[in-house]
């Protein structure tokens, strides 16, 4: 059985978390398959948050049952003129809003990085 989880970030740039506005950010399956393409908003948020559909609260109810009791992602965040941000396994409970900050870097700070990406990497919880 399924249910949903919410993904919803916080695109900024610097320490004093300035918001971004029109940040592309794409949520993918972990084989690739879009799931959801969103802009942010002026306040760097997106306006709703993504429903990803995950298992439910069940497969965590009792120990070795061999379900992760978590959905997996990929997000990828884009905006012109900042360094690309991608993070891996991005995991999404049952009911719960996971809340992903985007600090987003000047390309202009980074010249020699125009065409990488900063990409983090989310390691499974043990559960």
């Amino acid at each position: 059985m399924s249910t949903t989880g919410y993904i919803q970030v916080h695109a900024y740039t610097s320490y004093a978390r300035y918001p971004l506005k029109d940040v592309a950010v794409t949520i993918t399956d972990v084989d690739g398959a879009a799931i959801a393409m969103r802009l942010t908003n002026r306040s760097g948020i997106l306006d709703k948050p993504i429903e990803i559909t995950v298992p439910d609260t069940s497969a965590s109810q009792s120990p070795n049952t061999g379900i992760i009791p978590f959905g997996v992602v990929d997000l990828y965040a884009r905006l012109e003129d900042f360094e690309e941000i991608h993070i891996e396994r991005l995991q999404v409970f049952p009911g719960v809003i996971t809340n992903q900050n985007l600090e987003m870097i000047p390309l202009a700070e980074l010249p020699e990085n125009w065409n990488q990406a900063e990409v983090f990497y989310t390691p499974a919880q043990n559960l």
